[in-house]
Formats: structure tokens, sequence, C-alpha cells
């Protein structure tokens, strides 16, 4: 049975994703920051009759947190097939350029980018063991450059000087982490579940928990020709769903 580490799976897009990959016959280790938010997902789960899933402890924001989670981890498998890098803060909103708090800024780096790495890194040995290794780094739309400069984009006006550029710096790191592992079995790509309505954005997006996991999980699933380094939305209208960077 292939394994599974979903952070910040205890609710929303995170949860459905644990839910789908239950049901694909995935072993979920379901990341939370508290163990008690962890348990009551897992009775969730198991209300569902899914029973593939157990609570790690993890939270992306400090690094003595990631080094137990690993430590745990490596208690119960000697390998990892996929890594889903689902955890994530906003800071706040709005977001605007010339007077947010830099600190502000620093905090939303800390989980999105430099915690995602930190997690990638600590579980990067285990996920060697695979023979299909999948890293999934969730982003967003607000993440493209691209976009941001086209008027006619119809999240133009959706500026934020701390999550979206956070957003972009974990793109770039994908690209690198793709490129370092191309000539291995892994796939390394950044998916953007789409606008959707969740806790994150007080349940404003149009898109549902469930076609953002779906989104999430058919690149966590890929077969060995399947794409790397690759930047896929929800939000991209056609077929590919590939987004400009």
């Amino acid at each position: 049975m292939k394994t599974v580490l979903i952070t910040g799976a205890n609710k929303s897009i995170g949860f459905e994703t644990a839910r789908q990959l239950i049901t694909k016959g995935y072993h979920v280790y379901l990341g939370t920051r508290s163990l008690a938010n962890g348990r009551q997902a897992i009775t969730k789960l198991h209300e569902y009759g899914l029973e593939n899933v157990e609570a790690i402890e993890i939270d992306i924001s400090k690094p003595e947190s990631i080094k137990a989670a690993r430590l745990a981890l490596g208690e119960k498998i000697t390998s990892l097939d996929v890594l889903i890098n689902n955890a994530g803060i906003s800071g706040g909103f709005p977001q605007v350029a010339s007077t947010i708090d830099v600190d502000v800024i620093r905090d939303v780096f800390d989980t999105n980018y430099f915690g995602t790495i930190n997690v990638t890194q600590t579980f990067l040995d285990l996920l060697k063991h695979s023979a299909e290794p999948r890293i999934v780094n969730v982003t967003s739309g607000l993440a493209s450059l691209t976009l941001h400069s086209d008027p006619s984009w119809m999240y133009y006006d959706v500026k934020s000087a701390a999550y979206g550029p956070s957003k972009t710096a974990l793109n770039a790191y994908t690209v690198v982490l793709a490129h370092e592992l191309l000539n291995t079995p892994f796939k390394v790509n950044a998916v953007d579940p789409g606008y959707t309505s969740t806790d994150f954005n007080h349940h404003r997006g149009p898109g549902t928990v469930n076609d953002a996991a779906a989104i999430i999980v058919k690149y966590a699933t890929l077969n060995s020709d399947g794409p790397t380094g690759k930047f896929f939305s929800n939000d991209i209208k056609d077929d590919s769903k590939e987004s400009p960077w």
C-alpha cells in the first residue's frame, strides 16, 4: 500500500485530499498542528468507512516540530511515496505593499516558503526509498507573475504583498527541485487548487473542496510518464490546466 504525508490535512482541502487518497488505496499520514484536531478529522474519516489513516503532529513553521514528525514517521515506515505540502497561512488581508508590516511578510514566508522547504528536505530521504516518489507543492493562482501582469486576468486586482509572493517563491523552489531530481523517478509539481470556498478565505471562493482536492490528487498519483517541474491550476480553463509562471 502506498503512503502519503499531507501537511495541514485536518480540515478543508487537506482533509478532502486525504479522503480521496484513502479511497484510492493510499495509507494517509494526516499532518496536523494539533493531535486533538487530527483525531477529530480521523473520526470523521472513520464515519465514511475509511480506516487507512493516522495523525502526525507537525507545525511546519517550527523546525523542531518537523524533526519530531520525521522521527515519528520513521518509526512507522521506511519509505514514503507522496508528500503533499498543503499547510500554509495567508497572513490576513488586505496586504498593501506600501504599508504592510514586514514582520507579517516574514511570518508568511516562514510557513509557506521556508517551512515547506524544511519539510521537503527533512522527508526527502524517505521519499528516495519509494519506487515512484511524488511531491506536490500546493500553491495559488496569485503566485503567477504573468497573470498578475495581465489586466484581463479575472483576479488582476487581487494583490497581496505577503501571501502571493510567498507562493511565487515556492513555485521557484519547485522548479529548482524538480530540475535537481529530473533524472530520477521523482515527479515534483506546483498545484493551485483554485479559488475555493474554505475557512482560509472566509468561504468566498466559488470552487468546491472536492474539485480542489481532485487536482491535487491527480498530480500526487502521476504515472511514470507524467510531467514534472510544472505549475497547474484549477482556474485555468483549458484541459492542460497548465498555468503560466
